[in-house]
């Protein structure tokens, strides 16, 4: 996304209706609850977006958008660790049958995720540090971040409660193969990846 999260106070209404209320007064932004508090997000930069088309490639052409998953941009995750947290991760790999498992708030069970992914932005920190307890907590096998921050790409593995006991690091030059639990071998360009998520360069710079 373009800009930092903001942690905004709720007054008297419930969270999800507070969520709800800046979702429809502010189109086209990201609105989550991540440990009791409200996270929003502008809407992505073209990089961004960018970044996500390059990395939806490689999992289509790998079959998981047909038969038993689909690969879903922008759907809800309902999470265990307070009573209204949910996240909107940038990209998933979900069973398919996960329209049967809503839970509320156009929100789905975690047990339907394997795979969430985050590009990051200036909230980077929120995808490094306050996701990876959050998708941990809700036991999704495999988290990936682009990190465009550190030019990194971070690939977690084997959730235990409040974080993932695997956590590799890879930089540009590498090429990552995603754990087999997807339903297919999928292999990351990182250099690629990153690259595509990398701000142009404006005339007279670089």
């Amino acid at each position: 996304m373009s800009a930092a999260s903001v942690e905004l106070p709720h007054g008297d209404l419930p969270l999800v209706a507070e969520a709800n209320r800046l979702m429809e007064r502010n189109p086209g932004y990201r609105v989550e609850i991540i440990g009791g508090q409200l996270l929003v997000t502008p809407p992505p930069d073209g990089p961004h977006s960018r970044a996500l088309t390059k990395l939806m490639r490689p999992f289509i052409a790998a079959g998981l958008d047909d038969g038993e998953t689909e690969v879903r941009q922008g759907i809800g995750l309902w999470l265990p660790m307070d009573a209204d947290d949910y996240a909107i991760p940038d990209l998933a790999i979900v069973d398919a049958d996960v329209d049967d498992h809503l839970v509320e708030n156009n929100c789905y069970d975690p047990v339907c995720f394997r795979l969430v992914l985050e590009v990051t932005s200036s909230n980077w920190k929120n995808d490094l540090k306050a996701k990876v307890t959050a998708y941990a907590a809700a036991m999704v096998p495999v988290y990936v971040i682009v990190d465009r921050k550190h030019q990194r790409l971070h690939v977690l593995t084997d959730p235990d409660c409040a974080d993932y006991s695997t956590h590799r690091v890879h930089s540009p030059g590498e090429t990552v193969t995603l754990p087999d639990s997807l339903g297919a071998e999928v292999t990351l360009d990182v250099g690629e990846v990153l690259a595509a998520g990398r701000p142009k360069s404006a005339p007279g710079e670089g």
